[in-house]
């Protein structure tokens, strides 16, 4: 049996949506004294250690020495300040002597030195933030040559302040520039940045000591490997409650904008959308408990605490001063009651939809996770929430509406849990390994599908890319291995690695003190045959143009990542061979997309992509700027009057770049970008339904081909019929 909190890969909710209604400090800035180890982060601290030296826990345990303890603080360091921009060589000199102290700090329970690096990085942050707004008093020259290297994760330290003020100069240059070539005056880019740079500096002063000790602690877990890490306690149930897809509240996601928390979203279904009491662009200015509790005033709070007022127990009743979208800040408040309920995370979970293909009909699930309700499956309940048992519901809905095949889309599905891997795996094999586990220790065990039955036998292909990993890997590996269906799309991310959840709570104590879970790596998985996904991924049959190479992105862009090694196959019966097949369809599949237009601008897109990505620096002319800003106006022009031309959507296009981040735009704004994204085609979902359907014509004319694809007679008779 696989360990109900065996995962393969978290994923982190939003944190508007998914927070610990846990106690809070004090709203507001943080004063640089009190970034202070508590004692409940020193115990943590040490028991963290613990488990993560202990081999019997962990599948590669280090010992905690000078040597991890100076790969700690450059982590550390990264998690700060990655694109060097705030700390100068002379900051990194005097921390120097700290390198390799932090093994004894964690040890001994003395965290001091991680708290004075973060104290000085909050000085640092002040002062560039500082000389970034005095930079706008004057208006820039744009008629040089100089260029801005944005991506400075190689490059050394900066020397001191002057030679960083060299780097702002060209951070904020850059900035004015995209807002003066998106049309904004002089006077609306001083005060568009401003607004920014003071913005950072504020977001930097509400952390707290809780934050700056979860990123030292994940600068510790992530030395063992990339997927170990530690969660505070709000961390961890934010991951709980994405895995099981629920939460109790009010059902509305929140987002902080300026000093506001505003309503980004509201959940279908959930008691905020009940009668239309709240809707999109509300901002929330004070929260009350129950019937008559007192108001609070939760103007410039951090997003998380405002979401552990607001969040709460099924059946109790929260208040909130609303000061609606349209309405000046200076409106009256209008007074809203909601009771709170279980919410469910629908849009966080499997859906369907059916593309016609000539005259085939081919299903798609699309699957963002592997989602279980953890709890609830240890406590026995049949009516736990997985992936497998929404998946199970849409394929018979599917089947009830006379699909010719299915499509699961994996794409950017991170994984979840090891179970529903193997679970899902089961509803397209009738028994039998899908994947094998090597734990601590070298014991190697096979985890299989001992349900008989399926829940499709039908043609079946799966669509993944870079960004789908572990246990989308594990279900698209054992698919491949068993020539179950078409596995379409570009090498998947590479994670071979299985983690599990250590609860640091899991003692009852007599206080309410809470420490949080570490997520730790304990097995490395293989595939049926005996091969791994680790670094290689899951190599499609049929392969799309790829996004993002494996040094970019992916198991092999950490420096220290598990190998790649192999064991022995486990015994599996094979059920297809669609090597005999791929050469016709890929010569369909080029032919194809070579005339249609949203393929090609996708390729294109992807190809100016990753050329872009290597140059790592931009112009600061305005003129060269202008030139290429032209020239991608011009390409979105044309394909805007091809796309009429085809009698296509024109609405779906993206818009050109108004040099705002995202916080910056209204959130109604945000909202309509977000529904319009929904809205635009997706040429790679439509080409794998049409490859599956070219699968299915194929096998369906041909005996001959039928025989070398499909052996097994069933399996046969179900792709050709």
């Amino acid at each position: 049996m696989l360990k109900h909190k065996l995962i393969a890969l978290s994923a982190v909710l939003p944190l508007a949506l998914a927070v610990a209604a846990t106690t809070s400090p004090a709203p507001g800035p943080t004063p640089a004294a009190s970034y202070q180890p508590s004692a409940e982060q020193a115990a943590a601290a040490r028991m963290v250690y613990g488990i993560l030296s202990d081999s019997r826990y962990v599948y590669r345990a280090k010992p905690l020495d000078d040597a991890l303890s100076t790969e700690i603080h450059r982590r550390y360091l990264e998690s700060l300040d990655g694109q060097k921009l705030f700390f100068t060589q002379a900051d990194i000199t005097r921390f120097q002597p700290f390198a390799q102290r932090h093994d004894d700090a964690i040890k001994n329970q003395q965290l001091g030195a991680a708290y004075d690096i973060f104290r000085t990085y909050v000085q640092r942050v002040d002062e560039r933030v500082a000389f970034a707004r005095a930079l706008l008093a004057k208006p820039f020259d744009f008629s040089t040559d100089e260029t801005w290297a944005y991506d400075r994760e190689d490059a050394p330290w900066a020397a001191d302040s002057k030679a960083l003020d060299q780097q702002w100069a060209k951070y904020v240059k850059n900035d004015a520039l995209r807002l003066r070539l998106a049309g904004r005056s002089q006077d609306e880019i001083r005060k568009t940045l401003d607004k920014r740079y003071a913005g950072l500096a504020s977001r930097v002063h509400e952390l707290r000591a809780d934050d700056v000790f979860e990123t030292f602690m994940n600068a510790y877990a992530t030395s063992i490997d990339p997927h170990t890490s530690y969660m505070s306690p709000r961390s961890a149930e934010n991951f709980n409650m994405q895995m099981r897809l629920s939460l109790e509240g009010i059902g509305a996601v929140l987002q902080r904008q300026e000093e506001f928390v505003v309503i980004r979203t509201i959940v279908p279904g959930g008691p905020a959308g009940t009668g239309g009491k709240l809707k999109v662009g509300d901002r929330v200015v004070a929260v009350g408990q129950g019937a008559s509790g007192p108001m609070t005033d939760v103007v410039g709070w951090r997003i998380d605490d405002v979401v552990a007022l607001i969040r709460g127990k099924k059946g109790t009743q929260v208040r909130l001063d609303v000061l609606p979208a349209e309405a000046g800040v200076d409106a009256k408040p209008q007074l809203v009651s909601i009771v709170r309920d279980k919410v469910k995370l629908e849009e966080q979970a499997a859906q369907k939809r059916v593309i016609t293909v000539g005259d085939r009909r081919i299903g798609v699930v699309e699957l963002p996770t592997f989602y279980l309700d953890f709890d609830a499956r240890r406590r026995g309940d049949k009516d736990a929430r997985s992936a497998t048992v929404d998946v199970a519901k849409l394929l018979r809905e599917l089947r009830t509406e006379n699909v010719d095949g299915v499509v699961i889309d994996l794409r950017d599905n991170g994984g979840g849990s090891l179970l529903e891997a193997v679970e899902l795996t089961g509803l397209f094999i009738d028994q039998g390994p899908v994947v094998q586990v090597r734990e601590t220790g070298g014991r190697v065990s096979v985890e299989a599908d001992d349900e008989t039955g399926v829940a499709w036998d039908g043609p079946l292909a799966v669509l993944v890319n870079r960004s789908s990993a572990s246990a989308s890997e594990i279900f698209a590996a054992a698919i491949q291995d068993y020539g179950r269906g078409l596995i379409i799309g570009e090498p998947t991310f590479g994670k071979g690695t299985v983690q599990s959840l250590i609860d640091l709570d899991r003692f009852p104590r007599k206080d309410d003190t809470k420490f949080g879970q570490v997520k730790l790596t304990v097995a490395q998985f293989f595939r049926v045959d005996g091969g791994t996904t680790q670094h290689a991924g899951v190599v499609p049959d049929l392969q799309f143009p790829v996004s993002l190479d494996a040094s970019e992105y992916g198991e092999s862009s950490f420096d220290n990542a598990l190998p790649a090694t192999r064991i022995a196959q486990a015994p599996h019966g094979n059920l297809g061979n669609f090597s005999k097949l791929s050469p016709q369809l890929r010569a369909q599949h080029e032919a194809r997309v070579a005339k249609d237009p949203e393929f090609s601008w996708w390729s294109q897109d992807v190809a100016t992509f990753r050329a872009e990505r290597e140059k790592k620096v931009i112009s600061l002319n305005e003129g060269v700027r202008r030139a290429e800003r032209d020239r991608l106006e011009a390409e979105r022009k044309q394909r805007d009057a091809e796309r009429k031309a085809a009698g296509l959507d024109t609405d779906a296009l993206a818009r050109a770049d108004d040099g705002l981040s995202s916080s910056e735009r209204s959130v109604a704004e945000q909202a309509a970008d977000e529904e319009a994204a929904k809205k635009r085609p997706d040429p790679l979902l439509r080409e794998s339904a049409a490859i599956l359907a070219d699968a299915l014509d194929l096998l369906s004319g041909d005996t001959s081909l039928t025989a070398q694809v499909l052996p097994v007679t069933r399996q046969a008779k179900v792709w050709a019929e």
